[in-house]
């Protein structure tokens, strides 16, 4: 919209601005120069000046060349930054995961939940020891999953809360747990910033020995990571098992499959068939004992089934009940056995970071340990998608490279000028990077992350504006006016050199509000804004030097036109 604007409504606007009779006071006023005009003209001299130094010969232009590609090639490298996945933001929730010793009971359960709300209650609706008041909290206890979540009464500072809570959870005894102020982009419980580390093989007790010698690795190496096992490192957890007697379940007309469909009545519940009528939604039809019935594996034990034979026998005369432990939850990972490793790494450490270190050191240290036999460790979570993510986005960095450098071939009618204007891209990339340094240092903690990463892709299409109008500009002066070489490309950044400040000026500081403005959802777009900004400031600078070096060493295979009058 904005070019059908500049083309069609801007000419004909100025065309009526400047044969009003307003014209005149305007070039009188033009003769007044202030002190914007004054420094914007000694800064285009000073530009100049060192210009004509740079081209004094094919040495000073081979040397700027060289200078301005290698350091924008060592400067990126040296500060291109780990890599985060997505923006974590300021969401106004913390929640708290909670691992509990094996065989808790309902009235334990209760007595913790009971235990986290008279701890956290002076914290309620105020500020107190340094600490954001809780605005809203509740607790589960169920046997599956122990947690507790909470917000603030301060929507910008929920994150505070979360040394607290670790400390109020350090004062369970036998209770360890996670956390984590929830993400804006999580949509899964305590799969917000984590990495996955899978222990894989075929022997349980082999996979929970190495999950717990791991879980002392990794909270030495990554101080301040939080790891929550899943299911868990405990095999104590108490269980019964119905083990079927074939004997008498084949004297008695049955099967050990026939056995657990009286058994899941008995307990959960059968779905045996569907109740619809028309325009109304389907009702689950399920047969199952009252819920009285069965309250412990005592009562299960003695109940009576009634049999194909026509007889009706107790339970305890088909089964064989097994008091034993194992864990809460049976995990496969390709068919084998699976315990898993959340960690959530500190806010200092982003995930590439933290998952080189557990790569480089905690595998390694578990090798020499001759642990891992039979053993498969791989991370995945976040750390697969943060994979995936960085490799599409390399691709899509090289696929708007390419894209812009045909269309600019396309345009100029050759392969070589659209080359020299690609040059730009290295000192936008490292303009991007100076910036994200910049503001890691003066404003606030900004990973390189998804959406950081968008910026170098737009850089792209903007960068490589300024490079078009030098060139473009003396190539005109060659094939129209049959200027002299160097003088055409003197001419060309002299005529040029003011609108492109002027305009890179201009989105400088329009997008300097997105890099320095706080506010809430400012840690969204800061990075991204930043990653623009420098490498607009950056390219926009030395664009003037390296672009009319290379341009001199082609430039003179132009045939020349007829000089004007």
């Amino acid at each position: 919209l904005s070019l059908f604007v500049s083309i069609s409504v801007i000419p004909m606007f100025s065309k009526q601005l400047y044969t009003m009779r307003v014209t005149r006071a305007i070039e009188i006023k033009e003769h007044k120069k202030g002190i914007l005009v004054k420094i914007g003209n000694g800064l285009m001299s000073l530009m100049m000046f060192l210009l004509r130094n740079v081209m004094r010969n094919w040495v000073t232009r081979l040397a700027t060349i060289l200078l301005l590609t290698s350091s924008a090639v060592v400067i990126a490298y040296a500060l291109f930054p780990k890599m985060e996945y997505l923006p974590q933001g300021n969401r106004n929730f913390v929640i708290n995961i909670l691992i509990p010793p094996p065989g808790l009971s309902y009235e334990e359960r209760k007595e913790i939940g009971e235990s986290i709300f008279r701890s956290l209650k002076p914290y309620f609706f105020k500020d107190h020891n340094g600490y954001p008041g809780i605005k809203n909290m509740f607790y589960v206890g169920s046997p599956d999953i122990m947690l507790f979540g909470l917000n603030s009464i301060h929507e910008q500072r929920a994150g505070e809360l979360i040394p607290l809570c670790q400390r109020v959870i350090n004062n369970l005894p036998g209770i360890f747990g996670v956390s984590q102020q929830a993400g804006i982009f999580q949509t899964r419980l305590g799969r917000g910033r984590t990495i996955n580390v899978d222990i894989s093989g075929a022997d349980i007790n082999q996979l929970v020995q190495v999950g717990g010698t791991m879980f002392g690795i990794i909270g030495r190496e990554i101080p301040g990571s939080q790891v929550r096992p899943v299911p868990s490192l405990e095999l104590l957890y108490p269980e019964v098992k119905i083990v079927p007697l074939r004997d008498r379940l084949k004297s008695a007309g049955m099967t050990a499959q026939s056995l657990g469909v009286a058994i899941d009545v008995l307990l959960d519940g059968r779905k045996i068939g569907e109740f619809s009528q028309e325009g109304e939604k389907k009702i689950d039809l399920v047969l199952k004992s009252p819920d009285t019935e069965v309250t412990s594996p005592e009562d299960l034990y003695d109940k009576p089934l009634a049999t194909p034979m026509g007889t009706i026998v107790p339970v305890s005369s088909l089964a064989k009940f097994v008091k034993t432990t194992g864990l809460t939850q049976i995990r496969h990972l390709e068919r084998n056995r699976t315990v898993t490793l959340e960690v959530t790494p500190p806010f200092s450490i982003t995930i590439q970071e933290a998952m080189e270190i557990i790569k480089q050191k905690v595998v390694p240290a578990l090798e020499a340990q001759g642990m891992l036999k039979n053993v498969d460790i791989r991370l995945s979570g976040t750390a697969d998608k943060l994979v995936e993510t960085r490799k599409a986005l390399q691709f899509n960095f090289l696929l708007a490279a390419v894209i812009t450098y045909l269309l600019m071939s396309a345009l100029f009618g050759n392969f070589i000028y659209p080359l020299i204007i690609m040059f730009t891209i290295p000192l936008a990339g490292v303009g991007g990077f100076i910036g994200l340094k910049l503001v890691n240092l003066f404003i606030a903690p900004q990973p390189l992350d998804v959406l950081t990463m968008l910026g170098f892709i737009i850089l792209i299409g903007v960068v490589v504006n300024n490079a078009i109008l030098i060139v473009y500009q003396a190539l005109n002066n060659i094939r129209e006016k049959g200027m002299d070489y160097k003088e055409a490309i003197f001419d060309s950044v002299r005529i040029r050199l003011r609108p492109i400040y002027m305009s890179a000026s201009t989105s400088i500081f329009g997008m300097l509000p997105l890099v320095v403005a706080p506010g809430a959802g400012s840690e969204l777009y800061r990075g991204l804004g930043s990653v623009v900004l420098g490498g607009l400031a950056i390219s926009t600078i030395f664009t003037i030097f390296l672009i009319p070096s290379l341009l001199m060493f082609v430039i003179r295979f132009e045939k020349r036109g007829k000089l004007s009058e």
